[in-house]
Parts: structure tokens; sequence; C-alpha cells
């Protein structure tokens, strides 16, 4: 039995505190929920017209679950008590604790003691509004919510999230998203996201996960869920928040959660198969696409309307997206367009106009005949008209047939209304009963169609390693730069593709070296950071005359020079870097290298340890990468080269994380087919951990 049990599906509920207390006991009831509502209370005789107990021992048996809703300092009182009894679990509203901790000192010391008072009970919060289990009937909560009890033998999803006001507004939404269990994880102290996550992955009226992430409560958690969920087939989307400071900055003071590097995050979330998405509408949206489809096999969609307006808005909404609309074959169009008037232009998006508008026979043979393409996901544009003023007759025959085309064909499809409006709640019900999603917004129902393919796609690879977060933790303060010629000296001996170059401390010796090198030569001044913008290298010297002047401008400019063999053939430039990431360890960027890194914005964040073939793809995602196949005639690129020098690089990452705290190579240079990738620069810092 997991840990969370009894807490998630209680057979008994013993609820503390004054005017949220009540609301919780009545809206129990007004649920129908079956099992027995203990109300505690000093001097209450009963709570909503049941019986009010004094104290814990007072209880006729240890609850299952229960709600404290008393101040902070009373509530470790009552949480040392449930835990004493050996109660299954406690939803700790109050706030008032680390969330606080930077400007109430009381804040940090408090949430401590909480923790310690639950010892092995589960907690939930503090800082929370609880859990509300539609499945059951059973709420701990707090406050008004929307959502319905599931009927007898009903599935639905489960969302879990950090902020309560974002649960409530959920619970308030008019799209037909059936939700089974809606909880919020607070501050996790104790209990943290993933744990809650798992817990509700197992219940078999749970079709599908959605996640309002601040901060991951683990990283070995969060793996777990996902492995768990993969094997359950039960498919996870998530909003992580943090893309910008101030969201960082606000999810710090809301739940004391350090949400950390976005990147780091978004490649977190797509290693695991988690399907990341940026808005509360396609959050509500994508969830309903995988409760009634499950994950896309694919990212191949087909569209359907009787409006070239809307065939049109529809192809543009994929433009730039992995899924798209493939052109139809040959026979396929032929098959389609047997089914339709000679007027009619046949395409994907189709506009099937409006000759057969009402004609259900009709319509069922044409969606037949297109949804036979093997479609990943079949869409069918369709706003209803308003029900106040006008009717909705002539609507049903096309529904029909999509959903005898779609049985068919044994396709997966969607009714997607352009706006939201106009798709009302009142039939959301019955498509979903019909196996077909209902999807509010066309640009939603493109996200919610790109996140399940994604989780499909995702699920057709192996499952990836566990991340080594052996060296997570807070970067050290006492960091050591090594210039460029120590950086180099370094990874040479690692067996790393560095060109041939050497330390001078002297125009003279910068002479010598460059003779013993071979011209043509970079010269660099070292201990510079950004070189090229303070003018310190110099580039494809061919002469001792050119090295003695280039020497002379560089030696006032930082603390000697490096002199290195010029790297010919140069086709492409990537950035190659490593950070330490204070939850997840080690992580890399690649991306499009050089002087506009920072301009063209061109990169992909991939967690250690990784993979030649996630390298590679990871390359060939980029902007970029056509300049490497050899873009309107140039050369191509050694792309082999490449990859086995980034994966070369993250090795020796790896190999070495207890020390490095970053490790930034920007050039790696791509030359043309057969000369190879080289590190053009490189900046390496250490840390205290481990040898130096």
């Amino acid at each position: 039995m997991h840990r969370l049990e009894r807490l998630l599906r209680p057979k008994s509920i013993a609820v503390f505190g004054g005017r949220q207390a009540a609301s919780v006991v009545a809206q129990s009831i007004s649920m129908g929920f079956a099992g027995e509502i203990w109300p505690v209370h000093p001097t209450k005789q009963e709570v909503a017209g049941r019986k009010a107990y004094r104290s814990v021992a007072d209880l006729p048996d240890a609850p299952d679950a229960a709600f404290v809703g008393v101040n902070r300092h009373l509530t470790i009182e009552v949480i040392a008590a449930l835990a004493a009894r050996g109660a299954g679990g406690a939803v700790c509203y109050a706030s008032g604790f680390l969330e606080v901790a930077a400007y109430d000192q009381e804040g940090e010391r408090l949430q401590a003691e909480v923790v310690a008072a639950a010892g092995q009970m589960p907690l939930l919060g503090p800082n929370c509004y609880g859990l509300i289990n539609y499945a059951d009937g059973a709420l701990l909560w707090p406050d008004q919510h929307g959502g319905i009890r599931l009927a007898e033998g009903g599935r639905g999803v489960a969302i879990i999230t950090q902020s309560s006001s974002m649960a409530i507004s959920m619970t308030m939404q008019k799209r037909g998203l059936p939700i089974a269990f809606l909880m919020t994880a607070g501050n996790q102290a104790q209990t943290g996201l993933s744990e809650m996550a798992l817990g509700l992955v197992e219940d078999d009226r749970v079709t599908a996960l959605g996640l309002h992430v601040e901060a991951f409560d683990s990283v070995a958690g969060f793996e777990r869920l996902a492995a768990r969920a993969r094997e359950l087939k039960k498919p996870i989307t998530a909003i992580k928040v943090g893309r910008s400071e101030q969201a960082r900055q606000a999810a710090l003071s809301h739940t004391a959660s350090l949400s950390g590097s976005d990147a780091a995050s978004g490649a977190f979330l797509k290693r695991l198969g988690i399907a990341r998405v940026e808005s509360i509408p396609t959050f509500i949206e994508a969830l309903k696409l995988l409760h009634v489809t499950g994950p896309l096999h694919g990212f191949r969609l087909s569209s359907m309307s009787c409006s070239g307006g809307e065939a049109s808005v529809m192809a543009d909404s994929a433009e730039g997206r992995l899924v798209h609309f493939p052109p139809l074959t040959d026979q396929h169009r032929a098959r389609v367009k047997s089914t339709l008037g000679p007027l009619v232009a046949v395409a994907n998006p189709l506009d099937y106009h409006t000759f057969i508008w009402n004609n259900e026979p009709a319509l069922t043979e044409t969606f037949t005949a297109m949804v036979s393409g093997g479609f990943d996901l079949n869409m069918m544009v369709l706003d209803f008209p308003r029900p106040d003023r006008c009717s909705n007759a002539s609507y049903w025959p096309n529904i029909r047939a999509f959903e005898a085309a779609l049985k068919t064909n044994k396709a997966k499809g969607a009714i997607v209304s352009s706006l939201p409006e106009n798709m009302p709640e009142e039939y959301t019900a019955g498509l979903i009963e019909r196996g077909i999603a209902p999807l509010l917004g066309i640009s939603e129902a493109m996200e919610a169609a790109e996140a399940g393919a994604f989780i499909g796609s995702a699920w057709c690879k192996p499952q990836a390693e566990p991340i080594d977060t052996t060296a997570a933790g807070a970067s050290t303060d006492l960091r050591v730069t090594s210039d460029e010629a120590g950086a180099k000296e370094r990874l040479l001996k690692a067996g790393l593709p560095v060109p041939k170059g050497r330390r001078a401390r002297s125009a003279e010796e910068a002479l010598i070296v460059s003779t013993t090198l071979g011209f043509p030569v970079a010269l660099k001044a070292l201990g510079v950071a950004h070189k090229s913008e303070v003018g310190a290298v110099r580039l494809n010297l061919k002469d001792e005359e050119s090295v003695r002047a280039a020497a002379l401008d560089l030696l006032p400019l930082g603390t000697g020079l490096y002199v290195e063999r010029m790297v010919r053939n140069a086709v492409a430039e990537l950035i190659v870097g490593f950070t330490r990431d204070p939850m997840f360890g080690p992580i890399m960027t690649l991306g499009t290298g050089g002087v506009l890194v920072e301009l063209l914005r061109d990169s992909v964040t991939l967690m250690l340890p990784t993979t030649r073939s996630e390298i590679e793809t990871a390359v060939r995602s980029l902007k970029f990468y056509q300049l490497l196949e050899g873009y309107r005639g140039r050369p191509k690129a050694d792309i082999a080269a490449a990859i086995e020098a980034i994966t070369a690089i993250a090795e020796f990452v790896q190999k070495n994380a207890s020390e490095i705290e970053e490790l930034d190579i920007n050039p790696l240079i791509v030359c043309s087919e057969g000369k190879g990738a080289w590190m053009a620069d490189a900046l390496l810092v250490l840390g205290d951990k481990g040898e130096q």
C-alpha cells in the first residue's frame, strides 16, 4: 500500500478549526462522502450538523485523513497528536512557515518543528488548501470549488499544483475536463509533489496527470514517477514556472521554492517524457486530449472543416511546430475526391464545403475516406451556434458522421472549436463518451496535440538513465578560473581535440612558438574573458612580422600570451557549455557558437549522463544545422567529428563533476568533412569539491 493511501482515499476524516473547518465538513457532506466525518472544536457541540469532539484523544478512532485549519503555532500541537494517534495523514492549511522566512525569523523554525511533529505520518503543506477526491466524494478543502463528483465507474485526470488559487480556478473551468483528484502541494515541507503524484497514478480511476510545478521536490522522485506512469500508460503534462526572473522571485516568496534554471527544468521534463506546456488553457486542453485518446503515435494530423477560412487558419497554426498536416497521397486524394463534387479541391487541411452539410450519409462517406489516411490525430473544426438564439440541429449529423469515420478506421479524433465559447460545456461530456476529444481554441488544440505526440514519441524510445546528481548542490565560493592555456592543457591530457598551442611570456617567445607550430597561427591574450570584445585575439597570422606586431599589442591586455595553430577549413562554430545546477548537477548546453551566441539564442540543454544519440538529436535540432549539411553550396561539415567531440567533452565533465563548476567551449570549430572538430577556446572554472 502506498504511504499516502489512507490520506488520498480516506474512510474517515477529522477536521480541526473554525470557519474553514466547517466548510470542509459541509462540502464533504454535500459531495456525498460515505465515510465518517469528525469535527474537532474546543467549545462547539456540533459543526455542520456533525458531532464535535474536544481533542484528538476524544476521537472514536485514528482518522485516515485530517484537515488542520488552526493557527501555525497550534498546528504543531495538533499534528503531533495526530501522529501519536496513528492518523493516516494531515493537511496543514496554515501559512507563515518557510515561505515567510525572509521577513519572519520564526517561519523556518516552525516549518522544521511541524515536520518533526508529523514524524512518519504523511503531511501536505504547510501553506496549502489540501485535496479533493472527486472519485469518492472526500474533500479536505476549505474553500469553494467548481467540480462535480465522478459517476460510479467514472474516470478522470488528477491535477497537483503548488498554488491553491490556481487549483480553485481549474475546478471552475467550463471546458469539460473530468477531474478525479485535485491536490495542492504548498511548501512541500515533508511530502513532495512527486510522491503525491505516485500516490495518485496508481488509482485505476485516474487516466492522466497534470502538474503545476514551482520547484521539483526530488529528482529521483520525478524519475520514479515518470517510469511508473509510463509503465501504467498514464501520460503526464506539466506547467513549470520560472522562465522569467519575476516568476522565479514569485515562486520563492510563494512557497519557498527555488525554481532553478528554466533550461535545466525543461531538459529534465523532456528527458522524463513529461510534456511541458506554457499556459493554463493549453494545460486543460492537453489533459483533456490525453484523457480521451492517450498519447499520440506521431505528429501527423488531418483537419476537416466546411470553410476554406478555417482550413487556412488550421494550416497556419501548425507552422513552426512538430505536428503538421502532411499532404495527401495521390491514392488517398482520389479516394476523398470520389466522395465530393467536382468543385471541391481536396487537400489537408480539407475544406469539404457546404455541399454535403446536414447530409449524414454523404458526410460519413467523406469523413471515412479522409480519416483512412492513417493520421495520428484527426481534427474536425466545428463551432456550435449560440443555443439561446440559434438552432444546432444541423450540426449533429457532422458529429455522428465523424464518430462513425473514427470507429471505422480505429482512429483518434478531436472536434476543435475556433472560439472556446463556441463549445458549450453541456456538449463536451457527450463528445467524450463518443471517444472524441472536445478541444477549445485552435492554438490550444495544436499545442495539446503536440504534447500528446511528444509523449507518444518519448514512450517509443528507451527510458533515459537516472541523472547523476552526485555533484548537485550550491556552487562553491572557492572558485579557481584557469586561463585558456591551463584549461587546454588539461583538456588535451584528457584526449580531447585541442589545437596544438603553447604559452608565451614575450613577443620573442611567441615568435619561437609560432615557428615551432607552423604558420598560420592564432595569438591570444591570457586572463581575458570575452577576448573578441576587447580585441584580445588575432587570427590567421601568417608570418613572424605579424606575430611580433600582434604580440606587442596584446601583451598589455592580459597575463601573457597563448599561441595556437590556426584551425583551417572551418565550416561552422558551436558552443558547448557546462554549468553546475544546484538540483541536477552538471548540465550541458549546445548551440550556435561564436561571438553572436547570446544574440542568436539557438541552443539545446541536456542532462548528464547523456548519449551520443541524444547529442546527435540535439545538434540536428539547432536552427543552424543546415550550415553543417552544406547550406547553399557551402562545404559539408564533419558532423560525426563534432558529435564525437561533444560526447567526449560530456564524458570528461561527468568524470570530473565533483570539481568542475563551469566549462565553456566557445567556439568548437567544426571543419569540413574529414577535417575534424577543434576546441578553439576554453574557459574552465574549478571549485573546492574533489582534487584540484
